[in-house]
C-alpha cells in the first residue's frame, strides 16, 4: 500500500524539480576545482543523466560498466573544451533534456544496446552537458582546475548510479528509469513552453 504512493511521490518530486530552470546554473565564484565540482549539482538535468548513465552502465553489465560511464567522460570533456575555445555547437539545452528523457526510457525499457552503440550514445549526450559547463566556465578560474572539479563530479554521479543499481531489483530499476524519464518529458516541456 505504500509502494504506490512513495512511486507517486518519487514521480511528482522529480518532475517539481525538473521544471527548474535547466540553464541558468551558472557560479560565478572565481573558483577553479570548487565550482567545478559544484557545477553538475547545479541543474538536476545534469545530476539525472548523470546518474542514469551509471544505472544503464549497471543494468547492461558486462565492459558496459566502465566503459559507459568512461566514455560519457571523455565526451563531457571534450564538449566542454569546445566551449572554452569557442566553438559552438547547437541545441545544448534541447540534446541535454533529449538526454534525461532518453536515459529515462533506456532504464524502464531495460534496453540493452552493443556496447559500441552505448558508448557513442551516451558519447553525443555528453558532448551537450559538457558544452554546458564549459560555456559555464568562471571568468577567473582555471579551465583545468574547473574540468577536473566537473569531473569528478561526474565520476561520483556514475558511481553512485552504479551502487543504486545494485541495490535495485528488476522492478525498482525500471521505475527509476520511469521516474528520469517523466523528468525529462517536465524539462522538455518547460523548454517548449520558454521557446
Amino acid at each position: 500500500m505504500r509502494q504506490p504512493f512513495a512511486s507517486s511521490a518519487g514521480v511528482a518530486t522529480l518532475a517539481l524539480l525538473a521544471t527548474q530552470s535547466a540553464s541558468a546554473h551558472v557560479l560565478n565564484d572565481g573558483g577553479g576545482l570548487f565550482a567545478g565540482l559544484a557545477h553538475p549539482f547545479l541543474g538536476i538535468d545534469h545530476v539525472l543523466a548523470m546518474l542514469a548513465v551509471g544505472l544503464w552502465a549497471a543494468q547492461m553489465g558486462g565492459r558496459a560498466l566502465w566503459t559507459v560511464p568512461l566514455t560519457f567522460m571523455a565526451a563531457l570533456a571534450g564538449g566542454a573544451c569546445l566551449a572554452i575555445t569557442g566553438v559552438a555547437l547547437p541545441a545544448v539545452e534541447a540534446g541535454i533534456a533529449a538526454s534525461v528523457l532518453a536515459l529515462g526510457l533506456l532504464i524502464a525499457l531495460a534496453v540493452r544496446l552493443p556496447l559500441v552503440a552505448g558508448m557513442l550514445l551516451t558519447g553525443v549526450f555528453a558532448m551537450f552537458h559538457g558544452h554546458a559547463h564549459g560555456a559555464e566556465l568562471p571568468v577567473i578560474a582555471s579551465p583545468l582546475a574547473y574540468a577536473g572539479g566537473f569531473l569528478v563530479a561526474t565520476g561520483v554521479l556514475h558511481l553512485t548510479g552504479v551502487a543504486a543499481a545494485r541495490a535495485f531489483n528488476p522492478r525498482r530499476m525500471r521505475f527509476a528509469g520511469v521516474c528520469v524519464a517523466a523528468a525529462g518529458v517536465a524539462i522538455v516541456a518547460g523548454l517548449l513552453g520558454s521557446a
